[in-house]
């Protein structure tokens, strides 16, 4: 595991410098210490979301791994000086992670979705992984849980025998539940947003052409106009006035810093 990995500020929400082979092996080293946390997977709107709801952006800096989900925060940490940095895509973490337990037999578990999204991503990833052990899955209901079924929630999966577990709940509900149930649920818990529609065919990928281009959002916001609008329409333009702005303030403090060193260093030759 990658001891020295990079933490990078972006608009105050450190994502971390990470590959899918380095995050793997994050995950298997908490898996075998049974440490219980949680990983991320963070795109423009998770960012967005964070930088207006602090509370947010303090379950998102409280994880144990940030990824950098979508092309604009790579392009994002290039910018800030991690140049070789590469995308790592929650529903390709997935998959990455789940080719690795059918490897090591650690079992997995799914939540969240339609029971129906359910079935067809368990057939689908056991046609793909046949070695895979998927430890079981639920569909918990779309409204808030209570403190008693959340507590069910956790035991059912405690009883699975599952060690890491895929949350399928959409931004910013996977998040919130992930962090609540840190300590109390002896699992990795890792969220992946559309994974569980991709991956059981629901809802169909952008092509892989159009996602290095970071075209990905407006492949989406074709396919999904009402629901996706506004996440598209309004943050995207935001987070670009506001990484700008973030990396005008980084080179003046740095033009401030290295003009006083200048001072300093004329007034000690004096």
């Amino acid at each position: 595991m990658n001891h020295l990995s990079r933490t990078i500020p972006i608009l105050s929400t450190f994502i971390h410098s990470t590959s899918y082979d380095d995050a793997c092996d994050r995950i298997q080293y908490w898996v075998n210490n049974n440490i219980s946390c949680y990983v991320i997977a963070a795109n423009v709107h998770v960012v967005m979301m964070a930088h207006w709801h602090k509370a947010y952006q303090k379950i998102l800096n409280n994880s144990a791994l940030v990824t950098p989900d979508g092309m604009p925060l790579v392009w994002a940490m290039q910018l800030f000086g991690v140049k070789k940095q590469t995308r790592v895509y929650g529903p390709d973490l997935m998959l990455a992670w789940c080719d690795r337990a059918a490897q090591l037999s650690i079992p997995i578990y799914l939540y969240g979705g339609k029971p129906k999204t359910l079935a067809r991503l368990e057939h689908n990833l056991r046609e793909q992984f046949p070695q895979l052990i998927i430890a079981g899955n639920h569909s918990p209901p779309f409204r808030p849980l209570t403190a008693k079924e959340e507590a069910e929630d956790i035991e059912r999966i405690h009883s699975s025998g599952a060690k890491v577990v895929f949350v399928g709940l959409g931004c910013p509900k996977q998040e919130q539940w992930m962090a609540r149930c840190k300590g109390k649920l002896q699992a990795v818990t890792i969220g992946v947003g559309a994974a569980f529609s991709f991956h059981s065919g629901e809802i169909s990928q952008a092509p892989r052409w159009i996602m290095k281009l970071g075209f990905e959002w407006l492949y989406r916001f074709i396919c999904e106009p009402r629901r996706l609008w506004r996440r598209y329409v309004i943050n995207n333009p935001l987070f670009v006035i506001l990484l700008t702005l973030q990396f005008l303030k980084i080179k003046l403090d740095s033009f401030s810093a290295l003009e006083t060193t200048k001072i300093i260093s004329s007034s000690g030759e004096q």
